[in-house]
């Protein structure tokens, strides 16, 4: 019975908000002095020690946006490493995918160093790349592509490979090209993969900087996380950590215009349910 019951458009976005307010208000309680349940905690500072305050993340976060605004020369560097990385890896795995899927000579011959490489903790490749590339935004972007490529790769592949053979049997019995399969039967295939392996990437793309710029880095958000982690300073760790979700949330919402621009085709979910 519950399965059948979705929230209305109208009341979503309220429940959304209660449940980020609920939240919250149970930080709030569990790290301020006085409203800690004693047998938690030997004492009354050791939760907000290991958690943080929200009262001070929201100061720090009003600090480096509004008061002192020293945050947006980092902020602007960890976005330059996160999207270059994520245009790049999304392209290079959107093209390697096709590539492969489509010529089964390459693919047998390449398989198992793609699995190779895949199965590879790539976080280690990070001071590597430090070593190529210099402590510089190269580096974080490198790291970057490793992580959001072989999302992308593996899921085009996975498309491409399911397209239905009676779909191509008979676009190849009306005269289609290879050029017109590609773009009327592959690739349509393929953009529901792909966009799914998108919205997973930009969270990998964020963590390709961020690792980096912890390793190595005068400068970036993560630069400003690791000077606070030196110092104990948990409020301003927890302000990064706001910010850089922040962000990622804005850039998948990015992501997901883009996917309804393109996918109009696609039935929606009501209407699919209704046929």
């Amino acid at each position: 019975m519950w399965k059948h019951i979705k929230p209305q458009p109208a009341t979503l976005r309220v429940w959304q908000i209660a449940l980020l307010a609920a939240l919250i208000a149970f930080w709030y309680l569990m790290t301020t002095p006085g409203l800690v349940p004693p047998f938690m905690f030997d004492n009354d500072r050791q939760a907000a020690f290991f958690f943080g305050e929200p009262l001070r993340v929201a100061g720090r976060i009003w600090s480096w946006f509004v008061t002192d605004a020293d945050i947006y020369q980092h902020l602007g560097v960890t976005l330059t490493e996160t999207v270059l990385a994520f245009a790049i890896g999304a392209i290079g795995g959107l093209l390697g995918g096709l590539w492969l899927a489509l010529s089964p000579m390459a693919s047998a011959i390449l398989e198992p160093y793609i699995k190779a490489m895949n199965s590879m903790p790539r976080i280690i490749l990070a001071p590597i790349f430090a070593v190529w590339f210099g402590l510089g935004i190269a580096s974080k972007v490198a790291l970057g592509v490793t992580l959001v490529f072989f999302i992308v790769f593996f899921n085009v592949y996975q498309g491409v490979k399911e397209v239905s053979p009676v779909i191509l049997a008979n676009a190849r019995m009306l005269g289609a090209s290879q050029k017109q399969l590609l773009r009327h039967v592959y690739l349509p295939s393929a953009t529901s993969w792909v966009f799914s392996s998108l919205h997973t990437s930009v969270g990998l793309a964020f963590v390709g900087a961020v690792v980096g710029e912890y390793l190595g880095s005068s400068q970036g958000v993560g630069y400003l996380i690791l000077q606070a982690e030196g110092s104990f300073d948990i409020n301003t760790v927890m302000a990064g950590i706001v910010v850089l979700t922040a962000f990622a949330l804005v850039l998948d919402a990015v992501v997901g215009r883009i996917e309804k621009r393109l996918m109009k085709w696609q039935p929606k979910v009501g209407e699919t349910e209704k046929l």
